[in-house]
């Protein structure tokens, strides 16, 4: 997943802009070029995690252009919602659909608590290492 993909994605559930990106793993494409002038970003910069309007300089587009997310997640701080990111690919899914991968998110987090923060691993939502026991 690019960073700037950030700049696009609200809360499926609660509507909530900027979501925060927690960052397992993630993958450096050194041969990538800005497809335009910068900045791609239009309202925020998840390489920076700050909105547009916020950087005193340039945003480091030409860099951020380089990286893509393997692994990770997407939290919205306003509900406690969190979304999974699994081989570059956000399951931003709402809590009806999540339900049926109940299982699979519960082996992301056991997989990942160690490199995820607490409000995800045991008080997000839909699922949590806490619900589990």
């Amino acid at each position: 997943m690019k960073y700037r993909l950030m700049d696009l994605l609200a809360c499926p559930m609660c509507r909530h802009f900027p979501l925060e990106l927690h960052i397992i793993s993630k993958k450096e494409y050194p041969s990538r070029k800005l497809p335009s002038e910068p900045p791609l970003c239009e309202l925020y910069c998840a390489y920076q995690n700050k909105y547009i309007k916020e950087l005193s300089s340039r945003p480091p587009c030409e860099e951020c252009i380089k990286w893509e997310v393997e692994e990770g997640a997407i939290y919205c701080p306003s509900c406690g919602r969190w979304y999974p990111i699994i081989d570059s690919i956000p399951h931003m899914l709402p809590d009806y659909i999540r339900e049926k991968e109940k299982q699979d998110e519960l082996d992301f987090l056991e997989r990942n608590k160690d490199r995820l923060p607490e409000k995800i691993v045991y008080k997000g939502k839909p699922h949590s290492l806490l619900q589990k026991v």
